[in-house]
């Protein structure tokens, strides 16, 4: 991982007043009366936020999606002039902390960054989820997507896409591919990429991209259909050889790096999203003061900088298309997971 790894942030995205460092753990103790003396008044926008806002994220710390929210939510603390508190609820393919998000009060103070894994794929990956992506939350807005690209250990043969296909081919479920966890954005990927060229690659799911990085380099599993912060250090180590990328343009982040479709296997795109949602029932003035100044944030040229480097393109999109567009990717999952034949945990 480049300079955003986990040591380089904080578990508090603070506000850019000088000498503002609140405590963590004095933060996540706010109890009652703090919500009282907030004065409860969500809906007034004017008013809002009148206290540090807690930002559940559902992936490990230090992961492509945590990385790229704490970059944003430093800019947006900066205009808000409150602390986000990021509190990482990793587990069952980020179910856990996006159903404690969805049962938290509608008050503004307590926020989720989600993706679309359980946002819509895992609608169709798990026969039962202790939420509804479209009922029990009021969006906000989507501010980023990240590519899957396609990477293989520089020890192996292949250099291109077409070699890779060509040598999965030839040595069918003897190539390891490395994920998160079933479900994850890479392993839908993988997936889907088995479905397009008729090969047949072994999964292995890991509890986070640390535990993967040493068996990639080893050569132990040695391809990914991973996220550019997962492999960006891979790839400038010379460990890994990126091929493609699942994606209708290319990579900032990776100019020479062509397209699937520019490598000749057209239809291939897959794409991780970033989004910002509250519990249902959050006050209209509440989800536009936040879209606003995520807008605000992921306009600003360091932001977009920042997003570029760590393989994500910022796209902004507001809360009636994000419900739109997570409508259209759930229905999308379903038809692939259904083809790819993931049987339903």
């Amino acid at each position: 991982m480049p300079r955003f790894g986990r040591s380089n942030f904080t578990d508090i995205t603070a506000p850019a007043a000088e000498g503002f460092r609140p405590d963590r753990r004095s933060l996540l103790s706010l109890g009652a009366g703090a919500f009282l003396a907030a004065g409860l008044r969500p809906t007034q926008a004017q008013d809002y936020p009148a206290r540090p806002i807690q930002m559940l994220v559902p992936f490990a710390g230090g992961s492509a999606s945590d990385v790229i929210t704490r970059i944003l939510l430093n800019r947006m603390s900066a205009s808000v002039g409150q602390a986000f508190v990021v509190d990482n609820r990793p587990g069952a393919g980020g179910n856990i902390g996006t159903a404690a998000a969805a049962h938290a009060a509608p008050d503004g103070y307590t926020l989720l960054m989600s993706t679309s894994g359980p946002l819509a794929a895992n609608k169709s990956l798990y026969k039962e989820l202790p939420y509804d992506p479209l009922k029990d939350f009021a969006p906000i807005g989507l501010f980023a997507t990240l590519p899957n690209v396609i990477v293989i250990n520089s020890r192996l043969p292949p250099k291109s896409l077409p070699e890779l296909i060509d040598y999965a081919k030839a040595h069918p479920r003897e190539l390891n591919y490395g994920t998160v966890g079933v479900g994850s954005s890479q392993h839908l990927a993988a997936a889907y990429f088995e479905q397009l060229t008729g090969t047949e690659l072994t999964h292995v799911p890991y509890r986070n991209i640390a535990a993967y990085t040493p068996d990639f380099i080893a050569s132990q599993v040695p391809l990914g259909f991973q996220l550019l912060p997962n492999v960006i250090g891979l790839i400038k180590s010379g460990d890994a050889r990126p091929l493609a990328v699942a994606s209708d343009k290319r990579l900032t982040a990776l100019p020479d790096v062509p397209t699937a479709a520019e490598a000749g296997l057209k239809e291939y795109e897959s794409a991780a999203w970033l989004a910002l949602l509250a519990p249902a029932g959050t006050g209209k003035a509440v989800i536009d003061k936040l879209y606003a100044t995520m807008v605000e944030a992921a306009n600003d040229p360091k932001v977009r900088a920042l997003f570029v480097e760590q393989g994500a393109e910022p796209l902004v999109m507001d809360s009636q298309a994000l419900k739109g567009f997570m409508t259209a990717e759930t229905t999308k999952w379903a038809g692939i997971i259904k083809r790819i034949g993931i049987e339903p945990m």
